[in-house]
């Protein structure tokens, strides 16, 4: 797992930036790859500095939301309240299923953006196209989910709970990475088990990685047009990444790129198989 600063221990320039990304991105939390670049000298101060205003006038958000609006992934059957309460999972934390599911289909597709934007920045494409900078426009937010459960270490797990929650798990080795959607799950074994019973032939079924494809083509498209939108490059106090620095950038937001497409399906599918 990568290092991460915590929300609670932020502090100073770091802790009003976790406040604008939780109130602009309409979550009551702050994704693992900000955290990540929150550990890393300078690095979120200085990719935050690059592209915020184009978050700030909520053109960024409302051009990824319409954009993953057009997903198309076969959904899963519904689950009914009877097997619900069987597998121990009441009213309320139905609710809080559906909840956390709609965050990550609501952050997912802002994160790829961010990262598309980083990618070429860091590629060296210039900000601003004909040198027109963002306009600056007051935008609300939708209303922020639920807060939503702590994640669920997969080695506090019994061990038959861990191995069905690996279903899972990306990466190779002896601990791979669970994404946090399923952590989050994983309070609530019987439903987990239910999941990747339905899901697991699905996770990287060809029409299913395809349709992952098309998600990521239209997010590059709306990172390449917010990229335009942008001030152009000035002078800044934050001085850029070193070449160092900029490749393991680079191989964070790779990471995110090949897992936020399924946050956005999977969250979508068990979210709309929850009764409301």
């Amino acid at each position: 797992m990568l290092a991460e600063l915590a929300e609670a221990e932020a502090e100073g320039r770091i802790a009003e930036i976790y406040d604008e990304i939780r109130h602009l991105w309409a979550v009551p939390y702050v994704s693992s790859v900000y955290k990540h670049m929150a550990t890393r000298p300078g690095l979120l101060e200085w990719a935050w500095t690059e592209v915020a205003p184009v978050f700030r006038d909520g053109s960024a958000q409302e051009a990824a939301w319409r954009a993953a609006a057009d997903f198309n992934i076969a959904e899963i059957a519904p689950v009914s309240r009877d097997a619900l309460r069987v597998w121990g999972v009441d009213a309320q934390a139905a609710a809080t299923v559906r909840s956390l599911c709609e965050g990550f289909a609501r952050v997912s597709p802002v994160n790829l953006v961010f990262a598309g934007m980083m990618r070429r920045i860091l590629a060296g494409e210039v900000k601003g196209g004909a040198g027109t900078a963002t306009a600056a426009q007051s935008w609300t937010p939708p209303p922020a989910v639920a807060t939503p459960p702590a994640m669920v270490d997969p080695a506090k797990l019994p061990a038959d709970q861990r191995v069905v929650l690996m279903t899972f798990g990306k990466g190779v080795g002896d601990t791979p990475f669970v994404p946090g959607l399923y952590r989050m799950l994983a309070r609530w074994p019987a439903l987990v088990a239910h999941l990747a019973t339905v899901l697991a032939s699905r996770i990287d079924a060809p029409e299913t990685l395809a349709a992952y494809d098309v998600l990521r083509r239209g997010l590059d498209e709306v990172a390449a047009a917010c990229l335009t939108r942008l001030p152009p490059a000035g002078k800044s106090a934050l001085p850029p990444p070193d070449a160092a620095e900029r490749a393991h950038l680079l191989a964070v937001l790779d990471t995110y790129r090949r897992t936020s497409p399924e946050m956005v399906a999977f969250g979508r599918l068990i979210r709309d198989a929850m009764p409301a």
